[in-house]
């Protein structure tokens, strides 16, 4: 897969978890037992690798999977224990897999490109 395409996919799986994690903590399953501020709060994470994604920057990329797996950990203990709604959680994890696998494949692509790899040892 070309660059170009792993980079449109990482953003736009991005993309679509920055509009869908809200809506799901928010509106979907606002029964999650914790305040609206303590809610806003946890979506925080979520907004610091717009810019360097929309940029395309390769280490952005990288370490926003960091966040990614933050937020499908929560996803994945959402379908492990609510019994009578596992749509938003699974639609949630998918995205958030194809966040995750994209940015790291295009990262490194990205990065071979720019000659930006890290140094071997001898």
């Amino acid at each position: 897969m070309t660059t170009s395409a792993l980079g449109k996919i990482a953003l736009g799986s991005y993309l679509s978890c920055l509009v869908f994690i809200p809506l799901w903590y928010l509106v979907l399953s606002p029964s999650l037992g914790y305040s609206i501020g303590f809610q806003a709060l946890m979506l925080l994470p979520l907004v610091l690798p717009l810019p360097g994604l929309l940029k395309g920057k390769p280490y952005t990329h990288a370490w926003s999977g960091f966040i990614a797996c933050l937020y499908l950990l929560s996803s994945l203990t959402a379908i492990w224990t609510s019994e009578e709604q596992r749509l938003w959680p699974f639609i949630a994890t998918l995205l958030l897999l194809s966040w995750l696998f994209a940015s790291s494949f295009y990262a490194r692509q990205r990065g071979r490109e720019l000659g930006l790899s890290l140094k071997k040892r001898k």
